[in-house]
């Protein structure tokens, strides 16, 4: 991407030809050129103040917005590019008519930008926590081709094929998670509450407990004793692991595990990589991004280190003439369909449908392989918390049964 000069946000006070009065914010490289953007909009500065530093403002370091709103920004200003409308001016429509109140301030910005003299492309890169790699390197692909339409409606189609593998995923994993919550909470309240009353009843009877009960009794001699250590030490644990996720050694590592989980997870996981590599690299060759720079947004944009590091040796085979099929065959995460699919693609000259035929593929198996997932699951999580359970029911009768056993 071209490499723009640095841009400072000005907080200005203007007013336009009827008199009235102005205020906002407009990016310059300058004050001087601040002013002159602001003229050519028929406005007259009457204050001028430079916000945050060069070519940021603290606000565009925290917003985030949601893929459905971008979803139909993308959709909404393909439309209106296709009708002939001006950058400009199908941004001032978008601003205007946008529900999201983040993104209207992003397009705002964006609006500002352009004006400015920035292209669409560059006025995107400076908001990264909004624009994926992927949105901005489209863009400019688009701008270059004279086709932004096509692009944006190409980008939109992106995101909701990767809202809808999320969703299904996201969805699949909520019954889990909530059975498990569900267990260790009744664990944690059979342990604090009932057994105690059980331990009373035992003390009366004296005698030696079975194995099975003390274990159970000193688990929630434990518990009761060392709660204010257990449960901070819980939730220090749960924060560890989400903390070392979003590290580079421990995303890899967490990758690698995820792969390799039982149960078909990991050909799961499989599945979602080569869905969302094949779509990605499908969506940037159609716009028009040489196949180069598409491996490498495609690699930075997987999801998945394993998918990211093999994307990043086929990209640099490929750099040395190396036809995409030949690394993709020799690479180990990518199932032979991918290699022969795209060996096809290429040698016919329609890698880009190739590559959205994979997708297609990957995206229903993930599907199908989810519901599978899902009916092994449910059971197995029920006799899970049944075991829990029944085990420490067992543990508080068992002395009694003991007991009637002497008694007769």
């Amino acid at each position: 991407m071209p490499i723009s000069e640095p841009m400072a946000s000005y907080a200005y006070t203007a007013i336009n030809a009827t008199g009235a009065e102005l205020t906002g914010e407009i990016n310059a490289p300058d004050l001087s050129a601040a002013r002159e953007a602001l003229r050519v909009r028929g406005l007259l500065a009457t204050e001028l103040e430079a916000q945050g530093g060069v070519g940021k403002s603290p606000a565009r370091a925290v917003k985030k917005v949601k893929a459905k709103s971008l979803q139909i920004f993308s959709r909404q200003f393909a439309t209106m590019i296709e009708a002939g409308l001006n950058v400009v001016t199908a941004l001032v429509i978008l601003e205007e008519q946008t529900e999201d109140k983040k993104l209207a301030t992003i397009i705002a910005e964006l609006r500002a930008d352009v004006e400015s003299g920035l292209l669409l492309s560059e006025a995107m890169a400076r908001h990264p926590r909004v624009f994926s790699r992927l949105f901005i390197a489209m863009v400019e692909a688009g701008e270059a081709a004279g086709i932004l339409d096509v692009v944006l409606d190409r980008v939109a189609y992106q995101i909701e094929k990767e809202t809808k593998i999320k969703r299904r995923v996201r969805g699949a994993m909520m019954y889990p998670i909530m059975v498990l919550s569900f267990a260790t909470l009744v664990l944690i309240g059979m342990l604090l509450f009932l057994v105690p009353v059980f331990v009373g009843i035992f003390e009366q009877l004296g005698g030696d407990l079975p194995t099975l009960t003390q274990i159970v009794v000193t688990a929630s001699d434990f518990l009761r004793g060392r709660f204010y250590i257990v449960f901070p030490a819980l939730g220090l644990l749960i924060w560890g692991f989400f903390r070392a996720k979003r590290t580079e050694k421990g995303r890899r590592i967490w990758d690698a595990v995820r792969i390799r989980a039982p149960m078909g997870i990991g050909k799961v996981i499989v599945k979602i990589g080569m869905a969302r590599f094949s779509r990605t690299l499908s969506t940037l060759v159609a716009a028009g991004v040489d196949i180069i720079r598409s491996l490498e947004i495609t690699g930075a944009t997987a999801g998945n280190s394993l998918v990211e590091d093999a994307t990043a040796v086929v990209r640099e085979r490929v750099t040395q003439g190396v036809p995409i099929a030949v690394p993709l065959a020799e690479a180990a995460i990518f199932p032979p369909m991918v290699s022969h699919m795209v060996r096809v693609g290429e040698e016919t000259g329609e890698l880009e449908k190739m590559l959205s035929k994979i997708a297609d593929f990957y995206e229903d198996e993930v599907d199908s392989s989810i519901a599978n997932l899902t009916s092994i699951i449910e059971p197995l999580m029920m006799i899970a918390v049944g075991v829990v359970v029944g085990i420490i029911i067992i543990a508080m009768y068992l002395p009694m049964f003991k007991l009637l056993t002497l008694i007769q």
